[in-house]
């Protein structure tokens, strides 16, 4: 149910395992490490996790593991972070977390997506506090202004001690489940904006590249991330530790 995938309840657990919740529990490791190195170095990428639509009770949408929850009650039980924000900008509603954190003023959510796909979670929209729904089709261009626009309003709103950047890339123009039409440079700008703006307001972010449903998507990913570097928002001095 949580994949998808009604074949794979016939498949022997080991092989489960191995292929699909194995490599999923790295992720989510990896999403905890990329949480303590951000807020040593300023800046962390996991290339993986952001299981944006698995709550702490209950998995769906391919995500197994609630590894943004885990992510933002570690930092809150083991590094002293009391006010997080979440700015998810795949293509889908980020349920799972939005659950978790319902009522959570230490928690602020800025979500960006296509309203007529998947999950369409009312219930989960409550914890939204910038709720920003887009149609299908959207184009770099109103993408990129209403990005800029409310994301300096939400950091104008709350003070955040660490950002939680879920950058996934099925807004990628044909991607076949985000239906939206942002190009390759539209996300290396929209990953540069927010690693821009972190830095220029001294905030710590970790970036996870969540959703993402095209062999190119792995290019676009390495391409950014080069991009990021080559802008001087990544990298390491003498005095941080590799």
């Amino acid at each position: 149910m949580i994949a998808e995938v009604p074949v794979i309840a016939c498949v022997p657990n080991i092989l489960v395992q191995k292929a699909y919740l194995k490599p999923m529990r790295l992720q989510t490791g990896g999403t905890i490490l990329a949480g303590k190195l951000a807020l040593e170095r300023g800046w962390a990428i996991n290339i993986g996790g952001g299981f944006h639509h698995c709550s702490a009770g209950k998995g769906g949408g391919f995500c197994a593991y609630a590894d943004i929850t885990l992510l933002i009650k570690n930092l809150v039980l083991h590094r002293g972070v009391q006010n997080t924000m979440i700015v998810d900008l795949d293509a889908h509603q980020g349920n799972g977390y939005e659950r978790d954190f319902l009522g959570v003023p230490e928690v602020y959510i800025m979500d960006m997506y296509n309203r007529h796909i998947y999950p369409r979670d009312e219930e989960a929209k409550r914890a939204i506090r910038r709720k920003i729904e887009l149609g299908n089709k959207v184009d770099d261009l109103e993408y990129m202004i209403k990005l800029r626009k409310n994301l300096r309003e939400a950091l104008k709103e709350f003070k955040p001690d660490i950002l939680v950047y879920n950058a996934g890339t099925d807004i990628l123009d044909s991607d076949p489940l985000g239906h939206m039409r942002i190009s390759d440079v539209g996300i290396i700008k929209r990953d540069e904006f927010v690693f821009e703006i972190c830095k220029e307001q001294d905030i710590p972010v970790v970036m996870l590249t969540s959703g993402g449903y095209l062999r190119r998507t792995a290019k676009i990913i390495a391409d950014s991330i080069m991009n990021l570097k080559n802008k001087g928002l990544i990298g390491c001095t003498r005095n941080q530790k590799y």
